[in-house]
């Protein structure tokens, strides 16, 4: 498969997401750009769709202003390869199924390998609906990151040995959006996955603090970091890549500082 496993291998991953085309074209490769420089070992870039039902607010806002630009797979792909003139960071995608669906999972995994996309999340598609897709993932080498949630319970067994490039641990339940507590269960939830795999584990949903990006590094592999990011280009728009720079660093080094698990 894809080499996203060997990205956590020597510090723990710092897995920032943008909505692509919010607020424009260039700004979006700019963004990501920024964010590799600047300590990310993973991008993840958000495909807007009518209803994502695994986003709040401030996603789904995004995805209104990316609409209003008229996006599309097609500008997407065409973005990532602008992006790929500038840095070659290990990129995935969080989608929904149906985009994938439409523009056909062949095409759409081909186009994928072409440009470096390592993996895709895809939160509307539960692991027993996989045999569609997988196929078409392997046979380009894409990474299917499935999510595991609070209340996976013993469905964690079989979607854990069956995942590849990373598992998308998600902190609590409901939708993303920045918070200040977590489920108390999240170290709990952390350990029964890895008695099943070695595949690195990546917790998100509502990390938005340096704080609370260590912590959670303690527990797992690596942080992602959604809708505080998509709130910064939100506020400055096309002064975002600066600002992100900026966040990014004060991130970089928190999980830097998050050597051991608890």
């Amino acid at each position: 498969m894809s080499n996203l496993k060997s990205v956590f291998k020597n510090r723990k991953a710092f897995i920032p997401f943008v909505v692509a085309d919010d607020p424009d074209f260039d700004t979006t490769v700019a963004n990501v750009v920024a964010l590799a420089n600047n300590g990310a070992d993973i991008v993840e870039i958000g495909i807007p769709f009518s209803d994502p039902v695994a986003d709040g607010p401030v996603i789904q806002a995004a995805d209104l202003r990316a609409f209003e630009n008229d996006v599309t797979p097609t500008k997407i792909f065409a973005m990532v390869a602008e992006i790929r003139k500038q840095t070659a960071i290990p990129i995935v995608f969080l989608t929904y199924l149906n985009i994938v669906f439409k523009y056909g999972y062949d095409a759409f995994c081909q186009k994928c390998q072409a440009l470096q996309i390592d993996g895709l999340v895809i939160p509307d598609m539960p692991y027993e609906s996989r045999t569609d897709l997988a196929p078409f993932a392997d046979k380009y080498n894409i990474d299917l990151i499935p999510l595991i949630t609070p209340t996976s319970g013993h469905r964690i067994e079989k979607i854990a040995q069956a995942a590849t490039g990373f598992i998308y641990v998600v902190s609590s339940l409901g939708i993303t959006g920045q918070r200040d507590s977590f489920d108390e269960k999240l170290t709990d939830l952390v350990t029964e996955i890895n008695k099943y795999t070695t595949i690195p584990t990546a917790i998100g949903f509502g990390i938005h603090t340096p704080e609370q990006a260590q912590h959670m590094a303690t527990i797992a592999d690596g942080a992602i970091i959604g809708s505080a990011i998509v709130d910064i280009v939100a506020q400055y728009k096309q002064d975002a890549p600066t600002h992100l720079a900026a966040y990014a660093q004060t991130m970089r080094q928190a999980l830097d500082n998050a050597t051991e698990k608890v």
